[in-house]
């Protein structure tokens, strides 16, 4: 994923009101579950994800395969 778009998308994610968990599907098949929007930052195509478990988690935009709505993912399971 291209620096800018994935800046765009996480942005988008982040700022749904009200907000909802996303999934952010890395490359490797790992899944990260965003569960609270001020729980993640990102710039210039990098991210760093804070879990309630206190998990930290970094990734960027060539890891990324996609983002999605975490409900998307529960309907389709």
């Amino acid at each position: 994923m291209v620096a800018e778009t994935f800046n765009q998308v996480l942005r988008a994610f982040q700022r749904r009101t009200p907000f909802a968990p996303f999934i952010v599907e890395l490359i490797s098949g790992d899944r990260i579950t965003i569960e609270h929007p001020e729980a993640l930052v990102f710039r210039s195509g990098a991210a760093v994800y804070f879990s309630k478990q206190g998990e930290i988690t970094i990734f960027d935009h060539e890891g990324v395969a996609q983002v999605t709505d975490q409900s998307a993912q529960a309907a389709s399971a």
